[in-house]
């Protein structure tokens, strides 16, 4: 009976504590689920707030943006209001100067008028005296009416023969001197509804730090920053002490353009190193591309011409950044598309193709450089193959004089002229020392071997970067000499010209 007591005891208290354990287990369970549950909340709550702030702050910055495009807009909106209402005051201007003119036209018709019935009254007293002197001569001559008539008539003739030569060349002098006045008429009037501010290039391009230490960081340990961003993009970058600026120098403004670009997002990244500076000289150089098509774009919209293909705006947006005796020839050709017009227009043409000619008469120094020939040979021949009409064609070919021209050629060599000759337009200096530079380049371009070529320092250096694959440090040595052997044989210029023949070479391999 004991032992049956104990075992019953034992079976009890086995149960009891499975009982016991499995309530103590659902307990740690269920505290688990709710620390789990808690945890859940609390992370949840904290990604909520997070995501709140990142979407107020996305809010705020469109909100900035928002303002800040309405600003521009206002501006640009101000800017077109002032603009008419210049032109409508010129509008104005020329109305008045035209109705003064339509009166003072009438009165000289009334003048004129007046002047025919006096000639006639005149004339019919000379006839009453003619008929006297006849009787006179028969009565004394004892003539015949018809006899005496022609006596008289063949002796007036003989007395009036010498005034009406010289009368003949008077109004033949006359005749010419009206056509000449005429003629600069019709060009002050053309100038006078197309004027355009004076302008001239400039070569060098600031960029404004926020601050100044940062010019340390552009320049570079033992000036390897510096030294990268002026082979990539061939642009003399001078720093000197002039607070928060550094200077960008070069007489190539598409250079100069890319420079500043890059220049200005690599102080607003702050990482400037030269695998940074490879990056951004690189993009820089790709959105060029989209400015000239821009620029294109903008010239022929500013014109109204339509119906350009393609390669044609591309080439006219890369007048943008070519200059002739410091005139930029983008401007210069949208100056020679509206004087066209208007001198066609004033002489009763269709100045449909004057116009269009007149905008794309220089678009073959686009690619001078890169075709033989001469630029109107080059722009009608690229005009032909993207299909102009022949008479745009003839404009372009024809506007120097070399080949046989249309008058609408004849109108756009004129207004060539004009453009060309205005004060402020041209200057010599600037287009002799830009050849000059463009010829130390091309001296340099023209050995073998050599990959890239700058002239920078205002054209006391030449910057020569060599295929190092091509070219050894015996050879290099060799062929720095030879460039600037050939400079002193082939170029005039002032002091000294530093050639500098860089050779470097780089391994790339991907670690995968």
């Amino acid at each position: 009976m004991v032992t049956f007591a104990w075992i019953a005891l034992a079976v009890v208290c086995f149960i009891v504590g499975v009982a016991g354990g499995y309530y103590f287990l659902s307990l740690v369970g269920i505290r688990r689920l709710e620390d789990a549950r808690e945890e859940y909340h609390r992370y949840r709550s904290e990604k909520k707030d997070a995501a709140e702030k990142e979407a107020g702050a996305i809010v705020a910055s469109a909100k900035q943006e928002i303002k800040a495009l309405r600003v521009s807009a206002e501006k640009e909106q101000n800017r077109r209001k002032q603009e008419i209402e210049r032109r409508e005051k010129n509008f104005y201007r020329m109305e008045e100067k035209l109705t003064h003119r339509m009166d003072k036209l009438d009165n000289k018709l009334s003048e004129v008028e007046k002047a025919r019935q006096r000639a006639a009254e005149l004339e019919q007293k000379l006839e009453g005296k003619h008929a006297a002197i006849d009787e006179e001569l028969a009565r004394v001559a004892q003539l015949t009416r018809d006899e005496a008539r022609e006596a008289l008539l063949k002796r007036v003739e003989e007395e009036m023969a010498y005034e009406l030569d010289k009368r003949r060349h008077e109004l033949d002098q006359q005749a010419e001197r009206d056509a000449v006045q005429e003629a600069r008429n019709l060009v002050v009037k053309a100038i006078h509804r197309c004027t355009v501010d004076h302008y001239s290039d400039a070569i060098i391009t600031t960029v404004e730090l926020k601050k100044d230490d940062m010019k340390g960081r552009i320049i570079g340990r033992e000036g390897r920053n510096i030294r990268t961003i002026e082979q990539l993009t061939g642009v003399d970058i001078i720093i000197d002490d002039t607070p928060n600026v550094v200077v960008l120098s070069s007489f190539d403004p598409v250079r100069r353009e890319v420079a500043r670009l890059s220049m200005e997002r690599l102080v607003a990244d702050g990482r400037i190193h030269p695998t940074k500076i490879e990056e951004v000289v690189a993009k820089a150089s790709e959105e060029m591309e989209d400015v000239v098509w821009e620029a294109g774009q903008e010239a022929a919209f500013r014109t109204g011409i339509t119906g350009l293909h393609p390669e044609l705006i591309k080439l006219l947006g890369r007048l943008k950044f070519r200059t002739s005796f410091g005139q930029n020839a983008l401007k210069h050709s949208i100056e020679v598309c509206n004087l066209a017009s208007v001198m066609a227009s004033e002489l009763g043409i269709d100045p449909k193709n004057a116009k269009r000619g007149g905008l794309l008469h220089d678009i073959g120094k686009a690619m001078d450089a890169e075709l033989e020939g001469t630029h109107p040979q080059i722009g009608m021949d690229v005009a032909k193959k993207y299909g102009e009409n022949p008479v745009v064609c003839n404009v372009i070919g024809a506007h120097h004089g070399d080949i046989e021209q249309t008058v609408e050629a004849v109108i756009a060599q004129v207004a060539d002229a004009v453009s060309a000759s205005r004060p402020g337009a041209r200057g010599e200096a600037m287009s002799s020392y830009l050849q000059r530079l463009e010829k130390l380049e091309e001296i340099g371009r023209s050995f073998s071997g050599v990959e890239k070529c700058y002239a920078i320092q205002a054209g006391r250096e030449l910057r020569v970067l060599v295929k190092p694959e091509m070219v050894d440090d015996v050879v290099a040595y060799s062929l720095c000499r030879k460039i600037a052997k050939r400079i002193e044989e082939e170029l005039e210029y002032p002091g000294m010209i530093r050639v500098t023949l860089i050779r470097e070479l780089r391994e790339t391999e991907f670690a995968k």
